[in-house]
């Protein structure tokens, strides 16, 4: 009886199955970077032209993914765990600082990955927007991951005595949307600054979230 096709397992050209399944799916993606970040976009975009742009077929295609729009969740993903790798990098390596140090050096670091390249912000903020509900959903649960990460910081520096202690769920909400706002429009041109002045105004909006009018370390 007839089985399955099934992937082959042995090596090929000194790579294992497993390494060229890796190195496919990272040429669809790199395709894509390139397509939804860029043009024609991710809903002008087919299954042939990324499949021609990563160099693979179309068979190739609907091994690795079942549709293109599996191709932007992976992608959506991988660029915020790029992002989210560097800020906690940067976070570990000024965990000793004052508050003040610490968060310029995450944010710093962040807004860096993110605008490093526009194709990183279509992705994230444009593209991503209205797809499906399964994509919003990812959306918003990686959101949810950067509001995580302000109230847990929040808190810590509510123990060491440099912020107020509260529940900074709403306020940390708030403010990752205006991070967001301001890295997407200043990358588009529309804010005449320097990411040093960006960053800088990051930190002083979230010192001012962190130690509110009549505050004082301590009380």
């Amino acid at each position: 009886m007839a089985g399955r096709l099934r992937q082959p397992t042995g090596r090929y050209g000194g790579k294992s199955a497993e390494e060229r399944q890796a190195e496919r799916r990272r040429r669809f993606l790199d395709a894509a970077l390139q397509l939804f970040g860029d043009s024609p976009g991710f809903r002008s975009t087919t299954v042939a032209a990324l499949s021609e742009a990563a160099g693979l077929s179309t068979r190739q295609f609907y091994e690795e993914f079942h549709t293109l729009e599996d191709v932007l969740a992976a992608l959506h993903l991988q660029v915020n765990d790029w992002a989210e790798q560097a800020a906690a990098a940067a976070l570990a390596e000024a965990h000793d600082l004052p508050l003040a140090e610490r968060a310029a050096a995450v944010f710093r670091a962040y807004a860096a990955n993110v605008t490093c390249d526009p194709r990183r912000i279509r992705i994230t903020f444009v593209e991503i927007i209205g797809v499906s509900p399964r994509l919003e959903e990812q959306r918003l649960e990686r959101r949810s991951r950067w509001i995580a990460f302000i109230c847990a910081e929040a808190a810590e520096a509510a123990v060491r005595g440099e912020a107020a202690p509260r529940d900074y769920r709403i306020a940390a909400t708030a403010f990752i949307g205006s991070v967001n706002g301001l890295l997407h429009d200043w990358r588009a041109g529309w804010v005449d600054a320097t990411l040093d002045e960006i960053v800088e105004e990051l930190v002083r909006q979230l010192l001012g979230i962190l130690r509110p009018a009549g505050w004082l370390p301590g009380a």
